[in-house]
């Protein structure tokens, strides 16, 4: 992954201004929150992201025959093969990469988790659909952790996982409706069983509404539950990056809330958050990790 040929600080800068207007173009949640931190680390996030945004699209992509070649192709980027084409993005990603010292595997079980999407995904337990989480997910929330600085502790590896596992679930419940329209179910049988309902029902959308709210308010609590085991992860990262970690957990729990509210009206209307309420998250956090700061400074 890590490449020692020298470039030119413009051709660098070039490569991050990319990822950049990427990030700023396809995630507005997540750029939103990254605008809390300092312009190196956030510029990392970007280039990350954009990583992360490419690999994610050829998994989604219903047109291109050859995704399975295409992801395995970006893992032996991964593993220090150049590629044949110009990527404008990949500068960028293997400096932040080396300056930050993200393990690579992380990038490597990310990609693994997108061939997952690319069969019949079909999860017959929740540690099954735990296994799909981490690589797509939890991946994110160790590389994250790298560049925000964090007290390298094992207990803050496994708030980073379940930050992750919070985030990627919140997710899922957003887009039941639209994975069903691709032919995905990501809810475990054995969850849909304990409530009554199939897979197919999923697919065809032909689910007992009760039924339905019943798995909708059973997989929030799991999500919440996530939430719960990672929220001290800011105390444990850098000050000057707490901001933006609670940032966007603000943003996606607020998700998480809005879904439980609206219950299976949810799967008829996208919970998401206006921009009002992503302004009031952002001044939480911001307000939050100022507090920190007078504590861990001047009162301590």
């Amino acid at each position: 992954m890590i490449q020692n040929r020298e470039i030119s600080a413009q051709t660098l800068q070039q490569s991050y201004d990319w990822c950049v207007k990427l990030t700023q173009r396809r995630a507005r949640n997540f750029y939103f929150g990254i605008s809390l931190l300092p312009e190196a680390r956030r510029e990392a996030m970007c280039a990350v992201y954009a990583f992360f945004r490419e690999c994610d699209d050829i998994s989604d992509a219903q047109n291109i025959c050859s995704r399975r070649e295409r992801l395995e192709y970006w893992k032996s980027i991964i593993n220090g093969v150049e590629p044949k084409t110009f990527m404008p993005g990949l500068l960028a990603l293997r400096h932040a990469t080396r300056k930050y010292h993200i393990n690579p595997q992380c990038y490597l079980d990310l990609v693994d988790g997108m061939l997952m999407d690319l069969d019949n995904l079909e999860f017959k337990t929740f540690d099954d659909l735990y296994t799909y989480c981490y690589r797509a997910a939890a991946t994110v929330g160790l590389v994250c952790i790298s560049i925000f600085g964090f007290e390298d502790r094992p207990e803050v590896y496994k708030m980073a996982e379940y930050h992750g596992i919070a985030f990627q679930l919140t997710n899922i419940l957003r887009d039941i409706t639209p994975d069903a329209r691709e032919g995905r179910v990501y809810i475990p049988n054995d969850i849909l069983e304990k409530f009554g309902l199939t897979r197919q029902e999923i697919l065809n959308q032909t689910y007992d509404e009760a039924k339905m709210a019943r798995v909708i308010d059973y997989m929030a609590k799991t999500a919440q539950s996530y939430y719960d085991r990672s929220e001290f992860l800011p105390y444990f990262i850098s000050l000057q990056s707490r901001s933006c970690l609670r940032a966007m957990t603000n943003i996606y729990h607020g998700i998480l809330l809005k879904i439980k509210s609206m219950g299976t009206q949810s799967l008829k209307t996208k919970a998401r958050l206006n921009i009002f309420q992503k302004i009031v998250a952002v001044v939480k956090a911001y307000f939050a990790s100022c507090s920190d700061f007078w504590r861990e400074n001047f009162l301590s």
